[in-house]
């Protein structure tokens, strides 16, 4: 999965020892004959991640504490926990296990260690390096046969989660419209675009394709970090806590986004990614009755969820002053295209 960094061992008097020992051991593995020692690797993620690994049996172990440095708030805290688990179980629950989707599975949740939330250990590849492997070392068939895999996976929880109602865009131009004020915040835009911004939602608002398609439960965060390639068509889903129902599109539209992205910043090409989203975007609609439909459908819509998607990676404080600017204009050339 991620890169890891080594820490130390759990000491036998912390309360998340005896937690890990007599309530998620058993879940995994026989019991040992030996007390348990369990490594502690961070990972990098955007919360506290960490791997955990029984010494004797190798067994391996994801625990994520909501309550952490980057969330303070112990209410919100509980609320991202329990939605993450409870969609973990759902999609689980309508089949996403074993080959060629799986659902990280979870293994048990403790609001008394910091909202602790504790799931298997996936072992593969991150969507991530595969992209990169293309852009600089010239395996594109390799990603071009990833994202058809993806677009299957991601077409199957959406089909298998229809949540009934038609999708409720003012959600996603509010979550826009957030992003607009953090950008403000940072100095990253001025008064004029933020603007012509808001002018641009409130093209998209009035589209009547925006609000057509029935919600179904989306991944949330679907970048490349969150996915891991296994062999043929098989992909493993995680990191759920942004999980809830929405337009189909708002997934589709962030890997598209993030295509861009990951091209655009190796390369400088505004181009780069275009065969590439094009070819994800023509797989994920051949698991619809007309595909023809359904990708002029997706199409018409992903515009403007690239673009927001773009304006959420400029937000980032790792990003430089340059790319920024870049990542904005061409955040505003996708949601012109209205």
């Amino acid at each position: 999965m991620n890169k890891q960094y080594y820490l130390g061992h759990v000491r036998k008097d912390d309360p998340l020892y005896d937690y890990l020992r007599h309530e998620i051991q058993p879940l995994i593995n026989e019991a040992s004959k030996q007390r348990p020692e369990y490594r502690v690797f961070r990972l990098n993620a955007s919360n506290d991640v960490f791997l955990y690994e029984e010494k004797y049996s190798g067994a391996k172990i994801i625990g994520k504490f909501f309550l952490c440095s980057q969330n303070r708030d112990a209410e919100k805290a509980t609320e991202r926990l329990n939605r993450e688990f409870d969609s973990l179980c759902a999609l689980r629950d309508c089949g996403l296990t074993g080959y060629p989707h799986h659902v990280a599975r979870p293994l048990g949740r403790n609001y008394a260690l910091n909202a602790l939330l504790v799931t298997e250990n996936c072992e593969g590849e991150l969507l991530s390096k595969v992209i990169l492997a293309a852009i600089h070392n010239g395996e594109q068939e390799q990603l071009y046969r990833k994202l058809t895999a993806l677009g299957y996976f991601l077409a199957t929880l959406h089909n298998r989660t229809t949540a009934g109602g038609r999708t409720d865009f003012n959600h996603n131009c509010n979550y826009m419209d957030q992003l607009i004020s953090k950008l403000m915040r940072i100095g990253a835009i001025r008064q004029d675009e933020a603007s012509e911004l808001h002018w641009l939602r409130d093209q998209w608002r009035q589209q009547a394709r925006m609000w057509e398609d029935q919600k179904v439960l989306v991944h949330g965060d679907a970048t490349p970090d969150n996915f891991i390639i296994g062999s043929g068509l098989n992909i493993t889903g995680f990191d759920l806590e942004r999980s809830h129902c929405n337009d189909r599109v708002f997934d589709v539209g962030r890997l598209a986004g993030e295509l861009k992205h990951f091209f655009l910043r190796a390369t400088g090409d505004r181009q780069a990614a275009e065969p590439f989203i094009g070819h994800f975007l023509w797989e994920y609609s051949c698991h619809f009755p007309n595909r023809d439909s359904a990708f002029r459908s997706i199409t018409g819509r992903i515009p403007f969820y690239m673009g927001i998607t773009l304006l959420r990676i400029a937000r980032n404080s790792w990003v430089s002053r340059e790319y920024r600017r870049c990542l904005i204009n061409e955040a505003k050339a996708c949601l012109r295209r209205y």
